[in-house]
């Protein structure tokens, strides 16, 4: 066998699930420890050189700064293998485009790096779990895939990590991208790319921090109260993310509110709680200090604003040149 391998870095989520029933509706995630999975692998018969590592075994929605940090880690020293061809990470699908978003903007593009979950558990009938896998081994193992950034995995299609979001949330189908949709599909068997690589030998956009500022997201809704954003500013906030109405909008106190915190030196970024669609800069931007969060939903938009201000990126025009290349 070739020493050639892919790195596998598991965290839990679903796709080590088990229910202990195969119609069962609830679910334990994180139950199959790594060894475990890669056995099942072999089993079917999964030609490639597999190294498995348990980072955690845990539920998505527990993940956060200091299992990042061991995920960036690791990943940076798998790059630097010469014997590593790639890397997966199976993960919990609730928080994957932020993991995803994360690495992809603080990895470089030298090597694939895959996200991949499932939507049912492993003994579940109808799981995902192993095909999703077994579509992530060929696009690890895909040297086209590199210089696409980080990709995620899921329902056999491939989606770069700067246009994935979870749009559902029972459906094997679980995942879209905006604006861009897929940027390949995937079988056992097959791997077919929608086009070129398009980031091919970029290194590491930001540095990674642990300890990156405080963001907070404010979730627009009839009736608001200007209070929210002086509570997320009394919180600690140094960065604020409205998940607006529509093109990013929200109630006129909210917005003469995050006007007033922009003026105190606290970034603003203008996102919309609505599934697809640009955001755009209005004329208020200019006069308000606010950015417009373009293609990124407000939980990319908040990990993209946590690495802007931990790399001392805090002018808003700035930041705005940030947001408007993704």
């Amino acid at each position: 066998m070739s020493d050639k391998h892919i790195k596998v870095f598991a965290t839990g989520g679903t796709i080590a699930g088990v229910a202990g029933s195969a119609t069962r509706r609830d679910y334990r995630p994180g139950q199959i420890g790594i060894a475990d999975f890669l056995s099942e692998m072999d089993r079917i018969g999964l030609s490639a050189n597999l190294v498995g590592e348990q980072f955690a075994n845990i539920g998505s929605e527990d993940i956060g700064p200091q299992l990042w940090h061991r995920l960036h880690d690791a990943a940076t020293r798998a790059m630097a293998d010469e014997d590593c061809r790639g890397i997966i990470i199976t993960h919990g699908t609730d928080t994957a485009e932020e993991t995803a978003f994360l690495l992809d903007q603080t990895l470089p593009t030298t090597k694939p790096v895959v996200v991949v979950g499932a939507m049912r558990a492993a003994d579940a009938v109808g799981s995902d779990g192993l095909r999703n896998f077994a579509n992530a081994v060929r696009v690890a193992g895909d040297s086209d895939a590199a210089g696409r950034g980080v990709l995620l995995v899921m329902s056999d299609r491939v989606f770069a990590a700067r246009d994935a979001r979870k749009a559902h949330t029972e459906m094997t189908d679980a995942f879209k991208a905006f604006p861009r949709g897929p940027v390949g599909h995937v079988t056992p068997t097959s791997l077919e790319w929608f086009g070129p690589p398009w980031r091919t030998g970029e290194p590491a956009r930001y540095e990674f921090y642990e300890d990156m500022p405080k963001v907070s997201i404010l979730y627009a809704y009839a009736g608001m109260s200007p209070d929210n954003v002086a509570q997320a500013l009394e919180g600690g906030a140094k960065g604020i993310v409205l998940a607006g109405f529509g093109h990013g909008n929200a109630p006129r106190g909210i917005r003469d509110a995050l006007a007033e915190a922009v003026r105190q030196g606290v970034p603003v970024v203008r996102a919309s709680r609505v599934d697809e669609g640009l955001v755009d800069r209005e004329p208020e931007d200019d006069t308000a200090g606010f950015v417009a969060a373009r293609a990124l939903g407000p939980a990319r938009a908040r990990i993209l604003l946590q690495l802007l201000l931990a790399n001392g990126i805090t002018d808003p025009t700035r930041i705005q040149q940030e947001f408007s290349r993704r």
